[in-house]
């Protein structure tokens, strides 16, 4: 498994879908994962420390745990079927409970917890940006620095069932 920080969330143009981007720790590979607005806003939530005033989800499960005296080791992204991203909540370091990936990054940002994908999704799905791009990552950093959860509601876009953005294709 590889270590990823969560770089945050933005919309992608022309879908106006939000995508999470996930960077490989101890290599140059970035992992764009689309997900609903709900989650973004959840995340973004999250990175900013942004306290709702009643709890959402994320934060009701991040509190269940702690009041069971359970903690959430990690979180790992195991699979990509159909293009949708699959992951598993590692809770006392042995107790695997499935989830959606942007479910579990969230709640892995409320918890501290790391964030772990398997070498083979990185090999399929993530990509390598190059020193032309890197200003492009740079621009993206500072766009995540000033946008806000509340950038992320309104009613999503329509979308079809299976409807999804094509993974970008992995340079050779």
């Amino acid at each position: 498994m590889r270590e990823v920080d969560v770089l945050g969330v933005r919309v992608e143009m022309p879908t106006n879908q939000p995508i999470v981007l996930l960077r490989e720790r101890d290599g140059g590979r970035y992992l764009p994962i689309w997900i609903g607005a709900a989650e973004a806003a959840a995340i973004t939530y999250a990175q900013q420390g942004v306290v709702p005033p009643r709890p959402l989800t994320h934060d009701l499960m991040r509190d269940v745990l702690s009041v069971l005296g359970h903690e959430l080791t990690e979180v790992r992204i195991v699979a990509l079927k159909d293009s949708v991203f699959h992951a598993a909540l590692i809770i006392d370091g042995k107790a695997e409970v499935s989830s959606r990936a942007s479910d579990a990054i969230a709640l892995a940002l409320r918890t501290g917890a790391k964030v772990l994908v398997e070498p083979a999704i990185l090999d399929e799905a993530a990509i390598v940006v190059s020193s032309e791009e890197d200003d492009e990552v740079e621009r993206f950093k500072e766009f995540l620095d000033h946008v806000s959860a509340e950038d992320f509601e309104g009613p999503a876009p329509e979308a079809e069932p299976g409807d999804r953005p094509d993974l970008p294709d992995r340079p050779d």
